[in-house]
């Protein structure tokens, strides 16, 4: 299917399936149940799940396949966020021109900060990204904010006013992004008993450019670009010493994933026309680098879940505060019940990120593979278990036929 093996076109299936069925997998309890606050089934958040996927993904093809590790890849996220909004104020609010220069203009910076970069590997090449995407916020948040070439709009955010000329908006378009006229903010409720599922149109077009950006990943992983890439990261001094130049091998991979990060930026202003300098920030790099890791790195669908857990954390697993804790373990002794209160609390609600950390820990000690190697390995005990049960079965027929029930055959 698509050119892709079997595995692969199987792997992209579920991929394609979760995310289609999203809002009904996200929406396990019922709307009035007391388990509700754990649904994540609402656009604004499956946006964030699938537009953060593509980040991570392009993240991916950089660090897990070159080993290189860039602590500046918030700046391209940036850099696309700005370029869309600013299609917006120059054009209208049709997302497919914004979308398209975000991917241009993260390309040529990407390709700027990469010729440099690169010039160094390891621990220095990270550095240096960091002090790209350092200067990149400090541009956006006031140098570029000055009032005679206003870029960025500084600590405000770029966004669109009544004043700005896009040329072709007209009357009868959404004074919001969308997509030939249809609304990003349009979405449709299906009630189902005591269910209620929301299926968003922003959504769907980040989930199938996700779809897309995955396809293209998986292509990338499995052809010869790929295992040059692998080559560089399983030694990279030998693959120079048999006259291979990696360079424009490691260049290609930033760039690529570099234009990655803008498309993601670009869909963050699709969907919500604003871009701040706070997306340019190191905690944004490291995010996507914990996604990667989370999910597991040189994996392919290891980014996505990566992306998908830090982000129902960071807006689901943050929301349980003291009052929910009470609620439930209010069936325990007052003096009981405010002590486990009082012991889980640093990991709840503002605390959310100190189990993230334990978590991540946890990952990286005992699943160096991350969340792929569990699923593996669980995989493998569930597969070897039956096994066994197999074989006990065919030794009790087999000692039945003999005579001897329940014990096997000599």
């Amino acid at each position: 299917m698509l050119g892709l093996k079997h595995k692969d076109a199987t792997l992209f299936l579920i991929v394609a399936a979760l995310a289609v069925f999203a809002p009904f997998f996200m929406n396990p309890f019922p709307t009035d149940s007391g388990l509700a606050q754990f649904n994540a089934g609402y656009p604004d958040l499956m946006q964030k799940f699938v537009i953060f996927g593509v980040f991570a993904i392009g993240f991916n093809i950089l660090f897990g396949l070159t080993g290189y590790l860039s602590f500046g890849h918030a700046a391209f996220l940036g850099v696309g966020s700005y370029s869309c909004v600013w299609m917006f104020k120059l054009l209208g609010y049709n997302v497919i021109p914004g979308i398209l220069l975000s991917v241009a203009v993260s390309a040529v910076f990407a390709l700027l900060i990469g010729i440099i970069s690169l010039r160094r590997s390891g621990i220095y090449f990270s550095i240096l990204t960091l002090a790209f995407a350092q200067m990149s916020f400090a541009l956006a948040y006031s140098v570029l904010s000055n009032p005679a070439f206003n870029l960025t709009n500084g600590e405000t955010g770029l966004q669109v006013y009544s004043s700005d000329p896009q040329i072709f908006h007209r009357e009868g378009l959404p004074d919001l992004p969308h997509l030939f006229g249809l609304s990003m903010r349009a979405t449709s409720t299906l009630d189902v008993g005591p269910w209620s599922f929301q299926f968003n149109a922003g959504y769907y077009l980040c989930a199938i450019i996700m779809l897309a950006s995955f396809y293209l990943a998986i292509r990338i992983f499995r052809s010869p670009f790929g295992m040059m890439l692998r080559a560089v990261k399983s030694n990279q001094q030998r693959m120079n010493y048999t006259g291979l130049n990696s360079k424009p091998y490691t260049l290609a991979a930033f760039v690529i994933s570099g234009m990655y990060a803008g498309l993601a930026g670009g869909l963050l202003s699709a969907v919500d026309p604003l871009a701040g300098a706070e997306r340019m920030q190191w905690t944004a790099s490291g995010e996507v680098v914990l996604m990667t890791i989370l999910g597991g790195a040189g994996t392919l669908i290891g980014p996505i879940l990566g992306a998908g857990l830090i982000k129902y954390f960071e807006n689901i697993f943050s929301k349980i505060n003291d009052a929910v804790l009470h609620q439930w373990f209010a069936l325990l002794p007052d003096g009981l019940e405010n002590a486990v209160v009082a012991v889980i609390h640093p990991f709840v609600g503002k605390g959310w990120h100190l189990t993230l950390g334990l978590l991540f820990m946890i990952v990286v000690i005992f699943l160096p593979g991350g969340l792929v190697e569990g699923g593996q390995r669980l995989g493998r005990a569930l597969m070897a278990a039956r096994a066994r049960l197999r074989g006990g079965g065919r030794e009790a027929k087999s000692g039945a036929a003999d005579g001897q029930p329940g014990t096997p055959a000599e």
